[in-house]
């Protein structure tokens, strides 16, 4: 009934990552990977939300320990390699053809409640025809209870028989062979060792899929398997992918909640593998994760707005204690996302710190901030290429600094290209009305424009002395003009 992928499995690996030695001639080294740790964990106060500095504040006191696991920072970047697991198949078989996204989902067996049905049915209800075709969902049931596994597995087999028969849904299995040892580990932060065994174990599950999953598609994403989706989530994932061409990143997130809507090139898939591994005893996943994206140089929450993905249990599968976190970011019908098309950003405003022009421009959680602007101040876009606008939304201020909006302003729309690359500028601009409230909104722009537009600007008609943050840029648009 089931088939079975031949490969020879490694257990001394599994020994010699609980047992390294500590090495003698290590301490500068150990010292420099902490302060690269630290360096790597700091984010300004600016950037990221009050519970995300929280989060990185106590991650940042969960320190790996320096003289065991040194030269494995020191290797990480070499770690591209597969792990030898032998994966039962339970459901499914070996894509044919690799797609752009894999979803992945690890579920174990509950005391109260079970949400994995439904969690895989959002995948697919919230997913068109085409986006269907591009996306592969593996489910990892992870339990070691084989009773369990089994009726999961009928359940799924009966209520997605077409998506397995599609190839597109795939069901697999680590025998508990496999796994390391996992009782007697260290109690770290005075977790119960129960507690310490189910977070340890998660670790190792999470790094079995992702290791399956590293050559399936270009990106991968980790779900929970309690999650509910917004609609045509794949359709926005792939633009946000696309705004940030040329712009380095490890992690884009989806969600702010645990190990939800974390998404990967599947090339880092490997090292994430490995680095979980390793430190699998230490500490929970999602701090590790957080280590994982700094040793990479990533060092700030790339985090989207509006969530795709929310918490829909109310148990844990951690004893079934209640858990019910939601994101409140989350909106279901997200798919009205703009287009941003490529743009060069420009300001003769005095910016604060490194809050640039291109951060109001982003679909991710960041702001322009510049000092207090005066009369004809200006915040510029010129397009790459002409463009048909439907629709146009500003916001400016944020719920923090709620002054910080431009008081007095009108948003322009231009034409007539003039000037070399770098400097290239609009000679004609049309009003299209003022800022209210410190934001501007405007729908049907198509046919209030009849050029093809060049270049938009954000203008200041009165000075003021509050600063002004710009805190998003949305453009929608019909079509682009080849001319």
């Amino acid at each position: 009934m089931y088939t079975f992928l031949h490969m020879r499995h490694n257990l001394k690996y599994f020994d010699k990552m609980r047992c390294l030695r500590k090495r003698s001639a290590v301490s500068f080294l150990g010292v420099l990977v902490i302060c690269l740790l630290f360096m790597n964990l700091y984010i300004e106060d600016g950037y990221v939300l009050e519970g995300d500095k929280q989060l990185i504040r106590e991650t940042a006191t969960h320190q790996l320990n320096p003289e065991r696991y040194v030269h494995t920072f020191k290797d990480l970047s070499n770690f591209s390699g597969a792990i030898n697991i032998s994966y039962r198949y339970l459901a499914g078989t070996p894509l044919p053809r690799k797609r752009y996204l894999t979803i992945g989902l690890s579920s174990v067996k509950r005391k109260k409640g079970n949400y994995l049905l439904e969690t895989i049915k959002s995948i697919f209800e919230q997913s068109s025809y085409e986006e269907l075709k591009e996306i592969a969902v593996v489910v990892q049931l992870a339990d070691f209870d084989s009773a369990w596994c089994e009726g999961m597995v009928q359940d799924i087999s009966q209520k997605f028989a077409h998506h397995i028969i599609a190839g597109r849904l795939i069901v697999i299995h680590v025998p508990e062979e496999y796994y390391p040892v996992l009782d007697g580990l260290k109690r770290n932060y005075n977790d119960p060792e129960d507690r310490v065994k189910f977070r340890s174990k998660q670790n190792v599950d999470y790094a079995f899929l992702l290791n399956f999953c590293a050559n399936l598609s270009d990106y991968y994403v980790m779900l929970e398997d309690d999650v509910r989706c917004s609609k045509n989530f794949l359709t926005t994932v792939k633009k946000v992918i696309t705004s940030r061409e040329g712009s380095y990143w490890v992690t884009l997130e989806f969600s702010k909640l645990g190990y939800i809507g974390k998404l990967y090139h599947s090339h880092d898939l490997p090292r994430l593998a490995h680095f979980l591994l390793m430190f699998y005893q230490e500490m929970p996943c999602d701090w590790l994760l957080i280590h994982f994206r700094g040793l990479l140089a990533q060092k700030e929450v790339i985090r989207f707005k509006p969530s795709l993905f929310q918490h829909m249990g109310y148990y844990s599968s951690y004893k079934g204690a209640e858990n019910k976190l939601k994101d409140d970011d989350f909106e279901e019908e997200s798919f009205d996302i703009p287009d941003n098309p490529p743009a060069n950003l420009h300001t003769n405003m005095n910016v604060f710190e490194n809050y640039e022009a291109s951060k109001a421009y982003s679909s991710i959680d960041e702001y322009f901030w510049g000092k207090a602007p005066s009369t004809g101040d200006f915040y510029g876009i010129v397009f790459e290429k002409p463009i048909k606008i439907t629709k146009i939304k500003v916001v400016t201020g944020t719920e923090d600094r709620q002054n910080d909006i431009l008081h007095h302003g009108a948003l322009e729309v231009g034409e007539k290209i003039v000037g070399s690359k770098k400097g290239r500028q609009c000679t004609t601009y049309l009003r299209l009305g003022e800022f209210k409230n410190g934001n501007f909104e405007m729908t049907d722009v198509e046919h209030k424009v009849l050029f093809n537009i060049n270049c938009m600007r954000i203008l200041v008609t009165k000075s003021q002395k509050e600063w002004l943050i710009i805190r998003s840029i949305s453009i929608w648009t019909s079509q682009t003009s080849n001319q």
